[in-house]
């Protein structure tokens, strides 16, 4: 009985300890996310920041239009909210280094070597996507849908409506750019094997237009420049997974740094 209480005391306390350090890291992320917010808020100021996003769409429209509000306060919270979104940017490699460094002491050596190179990959494609978004489809897009519009309206969009389109373009384009880091894991873990991602190319592509069509705008353009890619790196992933996939008897050896590092 005193020993059953003792084991079940030291579960609790790791337990505990857990819920701090993850209370601690938590904390950290945040912290860098407001700091940022407010660093970003006061210089160059939400306004200046909206401005930068806007762009594209006011490239687009007729010399002297300008977007619109429709709410008492929605000049001030898109700002706030595009500025809070910058500052998740910025201090993106703060939060993910905490992440990292609540869940590495738990992990084997071969998943660490594995987990440090994913993290950086996949914080940069996701950036990378968000990038190819905004400089390439949003100027693209936006003049070919004004090329489109009647010239007895004037196209006057509202603020808040163009924020939430750009976050879902945001997230479509940047979850798209993680294709190549979602093969590699799949091969990489022994999920799925190489061959069978090659022989899955062209249910890829179908997919690839069905999700762009459901995901982007109904026009023909936003939806090639969001399938395309998406298939390229698809190839991307295929290409890198061949130079990571497991060779015969890495299995063994794996297991093998397992059990070591176990005891």
């Amino acid at each position: 009985m005193t020993q059953d209480a003792s084991q079940e005391e030291g579960q609790q306390e790791t337990f505990i300890s857990h819920l701090v350090e993850l209370r601690t890291r938590l904390l950290r992320a945040v912290g860098a996310v407001v700091v940022v917010f407010i660093v970003l808020f006061i210089y160059p100021g939400a306004s200046a920041i909206y401005d930068v996003l806007a762009a594209p769409m006011l490239a687009s429209l007729p010399e002297g239009t300008r977007m619109i509000a429709t709410g008492v306060i929605t000049p001030f919270m898109v700002p706030v909210k595009v500025t809070m979104m910058a500052a998740f940017i910025v201090a993106l490699p703060v939060v993910l280094y905490q992440a990292w460094a609540f869940v590495a002491p738990g992990l084997y050596r071969h998943e660490k070597r594995l987990a440090l190179p994913l993290i950086i990959s996949s914080t940069f494609l996701f950036i990378a996507g968000m990038a190819f978004c905004y400089f390439v489809v949003f100027r693209t897009v936006f003049h070919f849908i004004a090329t489109f519009a009647p010239q007895s309206i004037t196209p006057a969009p509202d603020i808040e409506a163009y924020l939430s389109f750009v976050m879902t373009m945001f997230m479509a384009f940047g979850i798209t750019f993680e294709v190549p880091v979602a093969v590699v894991l799949l091969v990489k873990m022994g999920i799925v094997e190489l061959s069978k991602l090659r022989a899955a190319r062209g249910y890829v592509v179908v997919g690839a237009f069905i999700i762009a069509a459901v995901v982007t705008p109904p026009d023909v353009v936003s939806q090639f420049m969001l399938a395309v890619p998406l298939c390229l790196l698809y190839e991307v992933g295929l290409i890198c997974a061949r130079m990571v996939s497991p060779k015969p008897g890495a299995a063994d050896e794996t297991t093998e740094d397992s059990l070591t590092e176990r005891h």
